[in-house]
């Protein structure tokens, strides 16, 4: 059974599909959404996903007509660099690209992130279609916010550029190792938490179905998380006001992978500490505490991370914080829960408060 939903973007709308074996019609997707052949197009994925489905992809491609290239990018963070961005354009460029062509993001959300700024950059701009193979790429293949890193900060070099499609293959998240699926989980708990106190409630009920990659379970949790995503880009399109409150747990998250070097903890596992971070916070602005509680036992029944490792300093995640696009003159931009499935946008965060519960994040490790 496949699910789709759209973007409501007007013009620049797209649709979600979500579904198993979607990867098997990829070529009858992308004619059915004009995706060109008479122009070559580029598959950018990584070298955790490339031995599993690169080959496939290519050749079902190939078969129907299109011309494919390909680009292997190394698995992880730091691939979203503007080193690895010049490397990925030079291939773009001897395979013939042009402005007709389109880049196809198949891998988790580092790929997604490069591929997509790749698109939005090359001749100013070419098509894109998102196809997530990871958890955490229901969340970012979403929403058209593509970028790169810089050694200082996370997502600072990018653009908005919206996909053509998303073609979420469920059957390609078997390959995933459990620390990856846990990690891609703590997005989709996150729209919960940001909008749906139902949907948190049944996240926690359904933690280990979700865990054990639960077919059905899976295909409802992947299909709620993107439609909260996509209601909300829909209404905010390039986080003027309210698609900020998908940045729920990220002002900390963001900081701890600038501190790790972007290796030592994963996206999902770094805006785990962020929620609870967010949650402590709230509480401390005088909201309920179970707040705290509640968000503290979901992440610890998902296996996910709760504390910051001690032996991250203090200073240099404040520092990374100061670099954060929602930080403005000396006051923090924090998306702050009022209860479970509501949040609000706090533009008045002291850096003293913040610097407490990163502290706090610590000690009680």
């Amino acid at each position: 059974m496949i699910k789709e939903l759209t973007v409501d973007l007007g013009d620049r709308s797209y649709p979600i599909y979500v579904g198993s074996g979607l990867l098997n019609d990829i070529a009858v997707y992308l004619e059915k959404h004009g995706i060109s052949k008479a122009s070559p197009l580029i598959v950018i994925t990584d070298s955790q996903v490339a031995p599993h489905y690169l080959e496939p992809v290519v050749s079902k491609l190939t078969e129907a007509g299109f011309k494919a290239a390909s680009h292997t990018i190394a698995s992880g963070e730091k691939s979203k660099s503007l080193a690895v961005l010049e490397d990925v354009v030079t291939t773009c460029l001897e395979a013939g690209l042009d402005r007709k062509s389109a880049v196809l993001a198949l891998g988790g959300g580092v790929v997604g992130d490069l591929a997509g700024f790749v698109a939005a950059s090359y001749m100013r701009g070419i098509r894109f279609v998102q196809i997530p193979t990871t958890i955490l790429a229901h969340d970012s293949s979403v929403g058209g916010k593509v970028a790169v890193n810089h050694p200082l900060a996370k997502n600072i070099i990018g653009a908005f550029h919206q996909p053509e499609l998303v073609l979420y293959d469920t059957a390609t998240l078997a390959t995933l190792p459990d620390r990856d699926v846990r990690s891609g989980l703590s997005e989709m708990i996150k729209h919960g938490l940001i909008w749906d106190a139902d949907f948190t409630t049944w996240c926690e009920d359904n933690a280990e179905r979700l865990i054990a990659l639960d077919p059905e379970a899976l295909q409802y949790g992947l299909y709620k998380g993107c439609s909260v995503k996509a209601a909300v880009v829909s209404q905010d399109e390039r986080e003027n006001d309210l698609r900020a409150i998908l940045n729920l747990g990220h002002t900390i998250g963001h900081a701890l992978e600038a501190v790790a070097g972007y290796n030592e903890l994963l996206h999902g596992e770094a805006i785990s500490i962020g929620m609870i971070g967010s949650a402590m916070l709230s509480v401390e602005l005088g909201n309920p505490e179970h707040i705290h509680t509640v968000t503290e036992r979901i992440f610890t029944k998902f296996g996910l991370p709760t504390r910051i490792p001690a032996h991250f300093d203090t200073d240099e995640i404040m520092k990374a914080m100061m670099h954060d696009k929602k930080f403005k003159e000396g006051q923090m931009v924090f998306i702050v829960p009022t209860e479970i499935g509501k949040v609000e946008i706090n533009k008045r965060v002291s850096a003293d408060l913040v610097r407490s519960i990163v502290e706090r994040l610590k000690q009680e490790a």
